[in-house]
């Protein structure tokens, strides 16, 4: 399935079950394991489980893949593994600790902005 209709499949997922904040980074210029990465906030242990099962279950009736799921047992936060795109289901706080999307978009500073950056003697 192509990675742009796997995404659409997965936010809207997301959005049946009301999970918020959602985020979808593209990661195709940072490695070659997957393409996008999907961040969702949940409010309880309860809706990070079924916003999870969600994702799969539609993601399958669409005959997509779901390679596979990690973190059901403790719910705080559940990642879905759909090949080209990996889906990350986060109560806040998790997500705050974490900070996968500052992870995944800052990009390393050049050699000249350090220098620029080093306090004068």
């Amino acid at each position: 399935m192509q990675t742009a209709k796997l995404q659409k499949i997965a936010v809207a997922a997301l959005e049946d079950i009301k999970g918020r904040d959602i985020q979808v980074i593209n990661t195709t210029k940072l490695t070659s394991l997957f393409d996008r990465i999907i961040i969702a906030s949940a409010d309880s242990t309860r809706q990070v489980k079924a916003l999870a099962r969600n994702v799969r279950e539609k993601v399958e009736e669409a005959g997509g893949d779901v390679i596979g799921i990690e973190g059901e047992d403790g719910g705080e936060w559940v990642l879905v593994d759909l090949g080209s795109i990996v889906v990350h289901v986060m109560q806040p706080t998790a997500r705050s600790h974490y900070n996968l999307e500052e992870l995944w978009q800052v990009r390393p500073r050049t050699r000249a902005a350090r220098a620029d950056a080093a306090p004068a003697e």
